[in-house]
């Protein structure tokens, strides 16, 4: 994963080995129970062509809550809604191929892997649904919109 650290609820900052051992730990409390890991990327544009992005990486226990972790980095040359927008898919894109290598490699593979979106019918975005769905399943990813795509549009928008 990226080096930058990744902020816990708890007020942590977190590696890539911490947060694996964080999950880990969240699963052994209940290991009977059905779990998704879903990372989601939101961002809010700031002058001169800067954005802010914030990704966040939730472990849902399904039906029971979960835990969530997020780091934000600043970009630049970021014009567009369009490029904003493929930016953040971009970013859970990578992360979740990082994310997805670790967890195997922890043997926590059998959790159903999920992105999600912050693009839905009703935007000024819902023209690029399409082309942005086909490039998360194109690397083999399930991918959620709005309104269901909380980990995005409800997490991560929290800490942008």
């Amino acid at each position: 994963m990226d080096k930058s650290l990744f902020n816990s609820s708890f007020g942590l900052k977190l590696d890539s080995q911490q947060i694996i051992r964080a999950i880990s730990d969240f699963i052994d409390v209940d290991p009977n129970r059905k779990y998704k890991i879903i990372v989601g990327t939101d961002s809010e544009r700031r002058a001169g062509g800067k954005a802010d992005f914030v990704t966040a990486i939730v472990i849902h226990r399904v039906g029971n809550g979960g835990r969530y972790f997020w780091r934000h980095i600043e970009l630049t040359k970021i014009q567009t809604l369009r490029d904003r927008i493929w930016k953040e898919v971009l970013l859970s894109i990578d992360l979740s191929k990082e994310l997805a290598v670790l967890l195997k490699n922890a043997g926590l593979e059998k959790c159903d892997f999920e992105i999600h979106v912050d693009v839905g019918e009703n935007g000024e975005t819902r023209s690029m649904i399409q082309e942005l769905v086909g490039a998360i399943r194109a690397n083999n990813f399930e991918v959620k919109t709005k309104p269901e795509s909380y980990a995005a549009s409800k997490v991560a928008d929290r800490h942008v």
